[in-house]
């Protein structure tokens, strides 16, 4: 893995609109024959008021709620708000990489690798075959500390649902556990779950610099076409409430 500083000049600003096209291929779906669950997607409840969302697309597969092939996916109740919605932004934490990223509300709980760009100016990916792994920028902001720090994963595979299949059922409130190589826990709240057409995608939004400690949290989403794959992306946003 690269030092997360080498390439730190380039700035969370400077990934492409494209960032995460390469995770959204629908490779499930689309080598599928029988009908499968798209995954779910967020409401335009849980975003941002001032945000701009994309309008829902009808998938090809029927989504039953939030019913998942996945024995270890939750199941149709969605989670409750977390108390720590109510929390003030904690102060930010010094510089350290992650190593694994938990989300208890969705039953995420995943090693982290670092990310750098491809040539094109793109977020490079996970290996899809390692559907429970995701990836962290690690050219920018390390989770805790004051800015924007990015973290992106795989909705699917081949196989069936990845590591953020149910990232589009998160809920504001909702507690995200980043744990960091000097030992500590960085603790984000949500405070908002978006989803975006491809060709609207808010880059300064979601990239842009942040004064407070912030993350994003990003998979494909939106509509689903067999001949284009997922037309869009999920993003959560969540700023750091505490430490551990």
């Amino acid at each position: 893995m690269r030092s997360h500083r080498s390439h730190r000049g380039l700035g969370d600003a400077a990934i492409a609109a494209v960032t995460v096209l390469a995770l959204c291929s629908g490779a499930w779906l689309l080598g599928s024959r029988t009908e499968k669950p798209a995954p779910p997607q967020p409401s335009a409840a849980q975003g941002e008021s001032n945000g701009s969302h994309a309008d829902p697309q009808p998938t090809e597969p029927h989504t039953p709620g939030l019913r998942s092939a996945d024995p270890h996916a939750p199941g149709l109740r969605s989670p409750a708000p977390h108390p720590t919605a109510l929390r003030s932004p904690a102060p930010a934490l010094p510089p350290s990489p992650p190593d694994r990223i938990r989300i208890p509300s969705i039953r995420v709980d995943a090693p982290l690798m670092g990310l750098g760009l491809t040539r094109t100016g793109s977020l490079d990916v996970p290996p899809a075959e390692r559907k429970n792994l995701a990836g962290w920028y690690e050219a920018g902001t390390t989770p805790g500390e004051t800015g924007t720090a990015i973290v992106a994963g795989h909705v699917d595979n081949t196989e069936g649902p990845a590591v953020f299949y149910h990232l589009g059922a998160l809920k504001k409130g909702s507690t995200i556990e980043v744990e960091r190589r000097d030992g500590g826990t960085a603790l984000f709240s949500v405070h908002a779950v978006e989803v975006y057409d491809a060709k609207a995608f808010p880059d300064e939004k979601v990239y842009g610099p942040a004064p407070r400690p912030e993350l994003r949290v990003i998979t494909c989403g939106g509509g689903y076409s067999r001949t284009t794959g997922y037309q869009g992306n999920v993003v959560v946003f969540a700023h750091l409430t505490g430490s551990r």
